[in-house]
């Protein structure tokens, strides 16, 4: 094994000409200069080399901080791009989108299921017409923009690809990332709309066109964050994520895809959840058994394949309604977890996401607070703090080893599809969410304010969208049907139709639907016709 100081010699020194730190030199308040990294690596996975337990890239933080990409969305397009526009302003690195429940699911707002659901939890998309004043005033050849869409991910992409290029910006320059991840809404989340088979295709195909033309973007996030919302432990959210993420390998070199050509655009998204230490150890066990999978397993031979780049966003479902002001310490603690484990972009929750969507001030402060981690706390100034620490290193392995047996488990009942369709993957998840809230109610986990240190509270304030954003969404949805040109829609609609009954590129059919100005819905509902809907069996 190779020392800390032949590392540093011949991989840390030779990528600062193409990486270059932050600043001349790392110094504590005292004046104590900071070495890039301490302790050597007992699996030889030093920073940037495989299989990656220390750190993806040589330089890590040192080099540039995470991407600061808080999740927003809500009431109306135009209601969202004032929000994205004031979190820039304030520093934020990158936009993430989050949209309504009909939009994930790919109804139009005025579908009778959709109408009680506009705008809620967050941004409606019916057009490209509504992605146009998403991103009014912002270059998307700018900014990296995240994309919280799974049953309707191809078609949101190209309405992101049809605005880039009447912004002139060349599809190859736009950057960003769609979760694009099935598999885990038909396990955890539950916004799925076709079956299992056609949305894999779809999938695969959105892998497909951006290869063609995309390059920069990453096509999928495989989201271990739900599986954990919905109650899984640290382990189960290890395996049943990167069980997912093989699946979509798989899924891709059978559709023809070259692996070594899509596998470094694959990205992740997990859960930063209350315990510090276990969160930094699964992030490094994350990194090491992907490395492992796709080398190994896989023979990939691009490095850039084995690593495992990922998103965290801080736990949703640890935030509590009383006492809400307790969730920006639980909140910070998670993103501290999230930095210290190697992460490489983050969204904090604001402090009263427990009780509706965040306020402009409880927005700002969820950014400020990644802001002083990296700027003022120091966790940024060394690479993984916490390697070699005998704890970490003996937490990391007892959790690859018990996220390894539970893979093991799955590819014993035919892998993750059949498994999530026979319903085990689902009562897994919800015998931990059970045992988790039993705990909580006999005490033996506290929660402070919930069952330990409560108190009378008064009513906190909460924010509400503006009711008048639903008739304005109504309202630009039938004046997009009403202007744009019938025939085109119905010529564009027919295409998708019939590339649905191919094997031609599905995205690659629905940019000119959406250029046309076809709904969302439109599209979706042709999509239906050929595949038809996913009924969900009884996981109980």
């Amino acid at each position: 094994m190779r020392s800390r100081q032949a590392w540093l010699d011949e991989s840390w020194k030779p990528s600062l000409a193409q990486h270059p730190e932050r600043q001349p030199a790392f110094t504590t308040t005292s004046g104590i200069e900071l070495a890039p990294l301490y302790g050597d690596a007992s699996d030889g996975g030093y920073p940037g080399e495989y299989p990656f337990t220390r750190g993806v890239r040589p330089t890590m933080y040192r080099g540039r901080l995470w991407t600061m990409r808080q999740y927003a969305g809500f009431s109306s397009a135009r209601e969202t791009n004032r929000r994205f526009r004031m979190l820039l302003e304030k520093g934020q690195t990158g936009l993430s989108t989050a949209f309504d429940l009909p939009t994930q699911i790919g109804y139009d707002s005025d579908h009778p299921l959709a109408l009680p659901e506009i705008g809620l939890v967050g941004v409606p998309i019916n057009s490209l017409a509504d992605v146009e004043r998403l991103f009014e005033n912002i270059p998307l050849g700018d900014v990296s923009t995240s994309m919280t869409i799974n049953a309707s991910a191809g078609i949101l992409l190209a309405m992101y690809v049809a605005l880039a290029r009447r912004q002139g910006v060349a599809p190859d320059r736009i950057r960003g990332t769609v979760q694009n991840d099935i598999l885990k809404e038909y396990a955890a989340r539950g916004n799925y709309r076709f079956p299992v088979g056609p949305s894999m295709r779809l999938t695969t195909d959105l892998m497909g066109f951006c290869r063609e033309h995309a390059p920069s973007w990453n096509t999928i996030s495989i989201s271990g964050y739900h599986i954990r919302e919905a109650g899984s432990s640290a382990a189960q959210e290890l395996a049943f994520t990167l069980s997912n993420g093989r699946a979509y390998v798989k899924a891709a070199i059978d559709a023809g895809l070259a692996l070594d050509e899509f596998a470094p655009r694959l990205s992740f998204f997990f859960n930063a959840h209350n315990h510090l230490f276990e969160e930094v150890a699964k992030f490094r066990a994350a990194r090491r058994m992907w490395a492992r999978i796709m080398r190994e397993e896989f023979g990939a031979q691009d490095p850039e394949s084995w690593m495992l780049r990922f998103h965290t966003q801080t736990a949703g479902s640890m935030l509590t309604s009383q006492q809400p002001e307790n969730n920006v310490v639980r909140v910070t603690l998670q993103a501290l977890a999230a930095v210290l484990g190697g992460t490489q972009s983050l969204h904090t929750n604001a402090r009263d996401e427990a009780l509706g969507l965040p306020t402009e001030d409880s927005a700002r402060v969820a950014l400020r607070t990644q802001q002083i981690l990296g700027v003022e706390s120091g966790v940024s100034d060394v690479i993984d703090p916490l390697g070699g620490a005998p704890y970490v290193e003996a937490l990391t392995d007892e959790l690859e080893t018990r996220a390894n047996g539970l893979l093991a488990e799955i590819e014993h009942r035919g892998g993750p599809i059949a498994a999530i369709e026979s319903g085990w993957i689902q009562r897994e998840i919800h015998r931990s969410a059970m045992e988790w809230q039993r705990a909580v109610e006999k005490k033996t986990r506290p929660i402070v304010g919930v069952n330990v240190y409560t108190e009378q509270e008064p009513t906190p304030k909460i924010f509400k969208p503006d009711p008048k954003s639903r008739d304005e969404v109504l309202a630009d949805l039938a004046d997009v049907r009403r202007r744009r040109d019938a025939s085109k829609v119905d010529g564009a609609l027919r295409h998708v139709a019939e590339t649905a009954r191919s094997k031609a590129n599905l995205v690659a059919a629905i940019l000119p639907a959406v250029e046309a100005y076809a709904t969302l819905g439109e599209i979706c509902a042709v999509l239906e016709t050929e595949f038809g809907a996913h009924r969900a069996a009884d996981a109980f």
